[in-house]
C-alpha cells in the first residue's frame, strides 16, 4: 500500500509541473531551455515524457520501473544541469523528486497496480 501511495502521490504532483508545459509545443518558435544541447524542441519533448507521460504510466502502475527512468533522469538534469549553479534551495525539489523516482525504480509499483509487483 505504501508504494502505491508514494507512486500515485508523487506522480500526481509531477503532473502539475508537466501539464502546463504541453502548450509550449504549439508555440512558434518553441522556446524552452536546452540544457544538454539537443535543441529546445527535443528538450521540451524529453521533459514532457519525464513530467507527463512517465507519471501517468506510474500512476496506473503500468511498466512502472521503466517509466520511472525518464522521470528520474528529467529530475537529475533539472537539479544538476538546469539549476546546477543555483543554491541548494533552488534545486532541492528536483532532488527530492529524483530520489522518490529512484525508490519507485527499485521498489516497483506495489500490489495495487497493473504490474502487480
Amino acid at each position: 500500500m505504501a508504494l502505491t501511495v508514494l507512486r500515485v502521490g508523487i506522480s500526481a504532483l509531477m503532473l502539475g509541473h508537466g501539464i502546463p508545459k504541453i502548450n509550449r509545443l504549439f508555440e512558434s518558435p518553441i522556446e524552452f531551455a536546452d540544457p544538454i544541447g539537443l535543441g529546445p524542441t527535443v528538450s521540451l519533448i524529453l521533459t514532457l515524457i519525464g513530467e507527463v507521460v512517465a507519471p501517468v504510466l506510474i500512476i496506473v502502475g503500468w511498466k512502472t520501473r521503466l517509466a520511472a527512468i525518464p522521470a528520474f533522469i528529467t529530475m537529475v538534469v533539472a537539479a544538476f544541469v538546469v539549476h546546477g549553479a543555483d543554491p541548494f534551495r533552488k534545486k532541492e525539489m528536483a532532488i527530492i523528486y529524483a530520489l522518490v523516482f529512484l525508490v519507485i525504480m527499485i521498489g516497483g509499483p506495489g500490489k495495487f497496480s497493473i504490474d502487480k509487483n
